[in-house]
């Protein structure tokens, strides 16, 4: 009885360690679900495997042959149960989805926490070492890489000073932007007329000059620019 007390103290331990080191690199990255919830969620899952891994501590003096139970089943649970909280951590914004990496992070810990509930330790060791990789060294990699960059971009004109629409097309690829999905409104009882497009770059440094661009045109009442990130 008192190794098997040994041996779920150092699941559970493992399932906490392993959590926390996930939700310690979120925490530094400003998410929501930190250090804290990485870490009760995947000791929550060591936690709920253990109910069946040892199951004859807790069902008392009957047969166990008498006794069918499917630990998968309790594997599926929670991994249904975990979908709910990492629906939670994503929300949109305009054309930006925030969170995923996130909720795939609080998934990929409650299986960690299965594994380290049924003491298959190997497999739980390497893919915490996987996920503590692809969450911080692949990030720099990620900066790194040439890629396109998105955004929603919005221009307001006075009714009297509205530029006409080959001319804000030519404005915003000068400065190496692409266009698509322009769209067009008129607000305020009609005293202001504006431009709802996305613009796409290969160089992120693009949106200085063009802001600067716009900032310095008198005839621009407001604009935007919303990146489409992560």
């Amino acid at each position: 009885m008192p190794q098997d007390y040994v041996e779920m103290a150092l699941h559970l331990a493992a399932a906490w360690a392993a959590g926390s080191l996930i939700g310690l690199e979120r925490s530094f990255h400003g998410r929501p679900a930190g250090f804290r919830t990485h870490a009760l969620v995947c000791l929550a899952s060591a936690l709920l495997m253990m109910v069946t891994t040892y199951q004859w501590q807790w069902i008392g003096a009957a047969p166990m042959e008498t006794i069918r139970t499917d630990p998968t089943r309790m594997a599926q649970g929670i991994m249904t149960g975990i979908g709910f909280l990492g629906a939670g951590v994503i929300f949109k914004e305009g054309l930006s989805v925030r969170g995923l990496t996130t909720a795939a992070s609080i998934w990929i810990t409650s299986a960690l926490g299965i594994l380290f509930g049924i003491g298959f330790y190997f497999p739980a060791i390497v893919a915490t070492a996987g996920t503590l990789l692809t969450l911080a060294v692949f990030r720099l990699i990620e900066y790194r890489m040439p890629t396109q960059f998105y955004a929603q971009h919005l221009i307001r004109f006075r009714k009297e000073q509205v530029l006409a629409e080959p001319d804000v097309r030519k404005l915003i690829e000068d400065h190496d932007f692409s266009i698509s999905n322009m769209s067009y409104r008129l607000s305020e009882s009609g005293a202001v007329f504006e431009y709802r497009m996305v613009i796409k770059t290969v160089r992120k440094e693009n949106v200085e000059t063009l802001a600067a661009d716009l900032r310095a045109r008198d005839d621009i009442l407001e604009f935007r620019i919303s990146p489409t990130g992560d």
